[in-house]
Parts: structure tokens; sequence; C-alpha cells
């Protein structure tokens, strides 16, 4: 396997905690996006809420994908994890989710957990696309 490591100037450092923004694997074009988070380059959250992380994960998401040579049209898998009851939220996430994807139409999945990168963490957003 060939790789090449993803890491925008403009994401947090992944390097401390041994991972890459993304990764892609350049024999198949295949982009594995690392779990996006509202982090600055401190490590700290910048929003307090559910929807504004979102927000700021998406936008980190689109970062990485276009570092990597790919783009919001060619994701093809976006897991989503909401601290604490997905359904809860599902109504404020999903237009603002909508709109990030355009006609893109991913696989998703969404995942309530109890706990995440951080005790502010609410929101991380994971993906894999391609770059062909």
């Amino acid at each position: 396997m060939s790789k090449k490591l993803i890491n925008p100037a403009a994401l947090y450092d992944g390097a401390p905690s041994g991972m890459s923004q993304a990764t892609v694997d350049t024999k198949s074009g295949l982009v594995f996006v690392s779990g996006q988070v509202d982090w600055n380059h401190q490590y700290s959250t910048t929003e307090q809420t559910v929807e504004g992380q979102f927000k700021k994960s998406l936008d980190n998401l689109k970062i990485a994908l276009e570092e990597a040579g790919s783009s919001i049209e060619q994701l093809l898998q976006v897991r989503i994890y909401i601290r604490g009851e997905l359904g809860d939220y599902m109504e404020v996430l999903a237009p603002i989710f909508s709109n990030f994807l355009g006609e893109s139409r991913p696989a998703v999945t969404g995942i309530g957990v109890a706990s995440l990168a951080s005790p502010e963490t609410l929101v991380e957003v994971e993906a894999i696309a391609s770059i062909r």
C-alpha cells in the first residue's frame, strides 16, 4: 500500500497523538478522513452547542477533503458521532447537513455516544471519499 498523509495547516496538529487529519491510499484513490471536531490549534473547542460544533466539524471536513484533492461531491461515507441521543438533535442537524452535502448524497451513519475526544467535544464527523 502507498499512502499520502494529509495535515492541513488550517487544522490542529494531530501528530502528538499519532494521527493525520486524513490519509490517501494512492493506489485506490480513497481518502480516509479522521474524525473532525471543533478544535482550534490549542486543542480547544470554539463553540459550545451541538449545532455550532457540527458546523465547525463540517468546515474542517471540507478543509481536509480539499487538501487531499477531494471534495464534498466525492464523499462516499460519513459517520456523525453526537454526545448523547442523536434523535434529540436531528431536527436541528439535518438541515445543516443537507445544505452542506448539496447533491452529494453519500452513505451516512449517525451514532449517539457517551464521550468524545474531550469533555467539551460534542460532535465528531469522519468520512471516506475518493479523489477519482
